[in-house]
């Protein structure tokens, strides 16, 4: 299940999270939107406690549609340290979103990130 995101807890959940966030921009009435929906839960599963996946209903939440100027539904965008280290937008279809969440697990699998604790996390998924 992907925890839901309003313009009231994107501060907490997505921009003062320890760990990378992928926010998933989308809205009830975006067929792609569905179609990608069981991508990204394999795409949590995969990678679990390295990067943490939220959804943003974009119709609710005009404000932050607008600060991170959505052009179209869907619009992934992949959150660190409050910056935005990935944006995702105008994929066609499945094979599209798949290349670029690989792409995403390959950068993070290539590094090691200290998030406030001693210890080193190693962010490659599975």
């Amino acid at each position: 299940m992907v925890l839901s995101v309003s313009e009231r807890t994107f501060t907490q959940e997505v921009l003062e999270s320890p760990i990378p966030v992928l926010v998933n921009f989308e809205a009830p009435w975006c067929g792609l939107c569905r179609i990608i929906h069981p991508l990204l839960l394999q795409f949590q599963d995969e990678c679990q406690e390295q990067i943490k996946l939220v959804g943003v209903n974009a119709d609710q939440n005009f404000k932050l549609s607008t600060t991170y100027r959505l052009k179209s539904l869907p619009t992934l965008l992949l959150i660190e340290n409050g910056t935005i280290q990935h944006r995702l937008e105008g994929f066609r279809g499945r094979d599209d979103l798949r290349r670029a969440l690989e792409e995403i697990k390959v950068s993070y699998s290539d590094r090691s990130v200290s998030y406030n604790s001693p210890k080193t996390v190693d962010l490659g998924c599975r």
